[in-house]
């Protein structure tokens, strides 16, 4: 309450935006635009904190709202003039390195997997599975194109080329955006953009990130012992938190699971 008194200062203010679990499009997605654009929004505009502080644990997704983010992140950084920090968690990899790289500095712990710059496409094939039990694939389009990488039918090289142009320019994009945020700060005689990842300290020897520490302590250190946190991050809703959607949740979860093991966590 005394605080709030006219001529009193108030303790200076860190919002922390939590960015956990699989990028994705939709309100369901647990880090995507559509969830988080009134959290952000509200964590740059409330209280007129010191910085914002983007606490990261992704093993990546969809490159899209990666960037949809990355730039919300970045307008308001520089409108707001507040200076944006990603603390690194378990791991900031591929799009989880894409939303790192909005922030001014990046901090991670000693045994968080940062990096994979790379963009992958995985699908399955089916079609001699099919043949085997006797079932014939029907497919009718208008477009030479509309059936491309059609798990149900052989591999068709023309379509092979065009996805892997598609991953490239995306690719492109992605190391672009790298490039832009940390500059100087890369190492130019290391292959950083073949989707490798590293822990902390290699990581801060390549330049992909700035030191190695915590949240709590680094701003205590910076804005003092009396520095607040105001923490931000999707809620479930009603029909959530009753069990409502409980298959969908669970086949995300799933999904989230095999992201996250791809590095071994």
């Amino acid at each position: 309450m005394f605080d709030r008194l006219p001529f009193r200062k108030p303790p200076p203010t860190v919002a922390v935006i939590r960015l956990q679990g699989v990028i994705s499009s939709g309100p369901r997605g647990p880090i995507s635009d559509q969830t988080l654009a009134p959290l952000i929004e509200k964590a740059f505009r409330k209280g007129k904190p010191k910085a914002v502080a983007l606490v990261i644990n992704s093993p990546g997704g969809s490159p899209v709202q990666s960037s949809l983010i990355a730039a919300r992140v970045r307008r308001l950084s520089e409108e707001k003039g507040i200076p944006v920090v990603a603390f690194v968690e378990d791991v900031a990899a591929s799009g989880g390195y894409w939303l790192a790289c909005a922030a001014d500095e990046i901090i991670a712990d000693e045994s968080s997997i940062v990096g994979s710059i790379g963009v992958i496409a995985a699908s399955f094939g089916a079609h001699v599975f099919l043949a085997r039990q006797g079932v014939e694939r029907r497919v009718h389009t208008a477009g030479q194109s509309k059936s491309m990488l059609d798990p149900f039918r052989p591999e068709n090289p023309r379509d092979v080329a065009k996805l892997e142009a598609l991953l490239g320019d995306i690719h492109a994009a992605f190391i672009d955006h790298v490039k832009s945020r940390r500059g100087e700060k890369l190492n130019p005689d290391e292959p950083l953009f073949e989707g490798d990842v590293w822990l902390a300290r290699r990581a801060r020897e390549l330049g992909l990130i700035d030191g190695i520490g915590h949240l709590a302590p680094m701003m205590k250190e910076r804005y003092g012992d009396k520095v607040r946190f105001r923490v931000y991050g999707p809620k479930r809703g009603l029909l959530q938190r009753i069990g409502a959607s409980v298959f969908s949740d669970t086949v995300a979860a799933i999904e989230e699971r095999a992201a996250y093991a791809r590095f071994g966590l």
